[in-house]
């Protein structure tokens, strides 16, 4: 065991050994918070005579317990210890359907019981309003569903929501929660939210079964605890308080995910609930230069309410971080491409496989995406699909596809599927378009707008739902292709040609080995490569329009920077635009405070007027 041990830093050593009583583990960006978790298992078992099966792990996806599973495994193996008795290492979701498949009863549900997903849970809803008469014109499914999820990670009943509901959208949201509940329960089914709660009712209702799993589980250890919500922290702190063997491992840097419900203030309440916790801090980073680790430490201690790590490196100083000032969002993608070709021109060792873009909005794929496919760059979308394979961008596109080209089967089989009275209305349009000849006297961009007034097209979606102000900013992004081509038949002309570069020469898929990544700075934690863009460094943008007025969101934005910055481990290029066309409007473009943030000492201008960069014009 002294050989494992010795393979650790003496911080993380420390964490390791740390065996009776709470312990808060704060894991900076690259630190080797998983190596810890594993090794502390190990220790458990090998030195303290644990038994396997009185270990908890609990983390947030299946790929994570997947990979803690299999290092413990092999670990285990290697020090000569039985592998036919594991630690239980599960997620959230999965150890709640597990507890209530073998012990629901206590609260009356069965063991057979059904997990509905998001399409079962739509349906659901759908049910609520043929029996309850609403229209979808009063709320949309969706919204509704997603106030219910909201509400139960709060875990406010339905009960508790009639009694405070308030304004029109959570008046009919009361009516609706009950009756979800119940055919719930008459289905047999269980939604992702309620195997948290009804866990948590288990608990509370049931001491007998709650005495059961506090005396199988003696150690508990939850990872990305910044991530955590209301119910998993009362399911962690029901299932640790009678032996108080609690490790929590979270970097609050990097809390970033408060729309899902994760609530950082949790740490806070831990220490309120195990004020014996003792406190460990790994600082020590394994990824990245110090540069790096510099200018994302200058940014993320502009934040006061979480704590903040000051992270160090025995890795090379490294170089500076570039600041480059592009004209537009094209001049800002061809410098990117530029950047890249150098790398793999003058390093044998560099793979475009090491390159990442990170951006904060999915719609600013479009422009990147159509100047990496006429330079031949071959690309990989992590988490979202290319722009004009997206749903609501192909919907519109088929409107005005139709509109150019009545003979388009296609397209008109997409928008009658959109609705009939969408279509009907949309009809009327296109009879008049037809008759005035729009197509030679109207440009692009009022077109688009008179097709999604006409046909009601942006009904569909609800800007106060994050998945559809995604796809409400998409669409908007198509406008701004249309500034670019006022003429109809160009515009749709231009939209064939890049879609037909996705996939040259018959070529089915893109070989990950050779190919960028692009993603949005959400979908970038927990990666790492030696070279990382983050593009669209402005305000407004990053951070975004809808956080500048807000404190907490403010700093929730500054997190997610630094999540960007502590993904990159060697090369770190930092870039925003004089004046940037998005969602249709041409805009004159102010530097992100992200930038006026970082000390003058890491940074290398490139193509910068640095009179913007002052921090008092600014």
């Amino acid at each position: 065991m002294e050989d494992i041990l010795k393979k650790l830093n003496s911080d993380q050593r420390e964490a390791v050994i740390h065996t009776a009583g709470p312990a808060i583990i704060l894991a900076g960006a690259g630190s080797g918070k998983t190596r810890v978790l594993v090794h502390k298992v190990l220790y458990l078992i090998h030195e303290k005579r644990v038994q396997p099966q009185n270990i908890l792990m609990v983390t947030f996806s299946n790929k994570a317990a997947g990979e803690m599973k299999e290092r413990i495994k092999s670990l285990l193996a290697s020090t000569n210890n039985d592998t036919s008795n594991n630690p239980t290492v599960a997620t959230f979701h999965s150890l709640c359907a597990r507890i209530l498949r073998k012990s629901g009863t206590a609260i009356g549900i069965p063991h057979n019981f059904v997990i509905y997903d998001k399409a079962d849970q739509l349906d659901t809803i759908k049910d609520c309003y043929e029996k309850l008469e609403l229209s979808i014109k009063d709320i949309r499914p969706k919204a509704a569903l997603d106030a219910i999820s909201s509400a139960k990670n709060q875990m406010i009943s339905e009960e508790q929501y009639l009694k405070y509901a308030k304004g029109y959208i959570q008046e009919r949201v009361a009516k609706i929660y009950p009756l979800y509940q119940n055919l719930l329960a008459e289905r047999n089914a269980l939604d992702f939210d309620d195997l948290l709660n009804k866990t948590i009712t288990l608990f509370r209702d049931s001491p007998k079964t709650l005495e059961y799993y506090q005396e199988l589980f003696h150690y508990v250890l939850v990872d990305e605890y910044q991530d955590t919500n209301i119910s998993q922290y009362r399911l962690t702190k029901y299932l640790a308080g009678k032996h108080n063997n609690i490790c929590i491992v979270g970097d609050f840097s990097q809390s970033i995910y408060s729309f899902r419900g994760a609530d950082y203030k949790n740490l806070e309440k831990f220490k309120t609930d195990f004020p014996t916790a003792k406190v460990y801090k790994l600082s020590q980073n394994y990824r990245s230069t110090q540069i790096i680790l510099d200018a994302a430490h200058a940014i993320i201690s502009n934040n006061n309410s979480h704590p903040v790590l000051k992270l160090w490196t025995d890795n090379k100083q490294g170089e500076e971080i570039s600041i480059y000032e592009a004209e537009n969002e094209h001049k800002e993608a061809e410098y990117i491409v530029k950047m890249i070709n150098n790398a793999t021109k003058n390093n044998s060792d560099f793979s475009l496989s090491d390159v990442a873009v990170l951006y904060r909005m999915n719609a600013q794929s479009r422009t990147l995406e159509e100047v990496l496919l006429h330079f031949g760059i071959p690309y990989k979308l992590v988490g979202g699909v290319r722009f004009y394979d997206r749903r609501e961008v192909k919907d519109v596109l088929s409107y005005l596809s139709y509109l150019s080209n009545q003979q388009d089967a296609t397209a008109l089989k997409r928008i009658q599927k959109l609705g009939k009275r969408r279509f009907s209305d949309f009809e009327f349009y296109r009879q008049e378009f037809n008759e005035a000849n729009y197509s030679e006297t109207k440009e692009t961009l009022t077109i688009i707008d008179e097709v999604l007034k006409r046909s009601s097209y942006l009904e569909r979606y609800d800007p106060e739902d994050s998945e559809d102000r995604t796809r409400l900013e998409n669409i908007k992004e198509l406008r701004s292709v249309a500034i670019e081509f006022p003429n109809l038949i160009q515009f749709l002309e231009n939209v064939a040609l890049v879609e037909q570069e996705y996939m040259p020469d018959g070529q089915k898929e893109i070989d990950d080995k050779n190919a960028i990544t692009l993603m949005t700075m959400h979908a970038a934690k927990g990666l790492e490569f030696k070279m990382v863009f983050i593009v669209g460094l402005e305000e407004g943008v990053f951070p975004h329009a809808q956080s500048l007025f807000d404190f907490s969101d403010l700093e929730e934005e500054r997190r997610l920077c630094y999540v960007g910055v502590t993904r990159a481990k060697e090369h770190l290029y930092l870039t925003y635009a004089k004046q940037r066309v998005i969602f249709g409007q041409r805009n004159a473009a102010t530097p992100s405070r992200f930038i006026f943030e970082l000390p003058t000492e890491v940074l290398e201008y490139n193509n910068v007027d640095t009179t913007l960069l002052n921090k008092e014009y600014w």
